[in-house]
């Protein structure tokens, strides 16, 4: 399963990981982000020790989703050494999300 990522420990799970992280800003009543949710579950076990996968419920941690921009959901953003270094808005094929990571590994 996915980690769970909040305003709180954001920093702690996300930038200063040693790993690639995935992080899916998602809402519960947005359709198209319970589209994208089963794939992010699906990454994080076949990545598992590999990179790090979570999800980020934008209606309770603002946070984090203000400062990086993100105005639509799902956003899937990929971080590496604490920096951006990929974007998806929308949904997309498990591919997509893979090959983000495998560039990183």
């Amino acid at each position: 399963m996915a980690v769970e990522i909040t305003d709180a420990n954001f920093e702690e799970q996300v930038l200063k990981s040693d790993k690639p992280v995935v992080v899916d800003f998602w809402a519960a009543w947005c359709g198209p982000c319970r589209m994208v949710g089963p794939i992010i579950d699906e990454i994080s076990t076949e990545y598992e020790g590999k990179a790090v996968v979570g999800k980020l419920d934008v209606d309770a941690n603002q946070e984090f989703a203000a400062k990086y921009g993100v105005r639509n959901i799902p956003t899937v953003l990929v971080f590496q050494n604490g920096e951006v270094v990929g974007r998806q808005v929308g949904v997309a094929p498990k591919q997509t999300y893979a090959d983000a990571i495998d560039q990183l590994l």
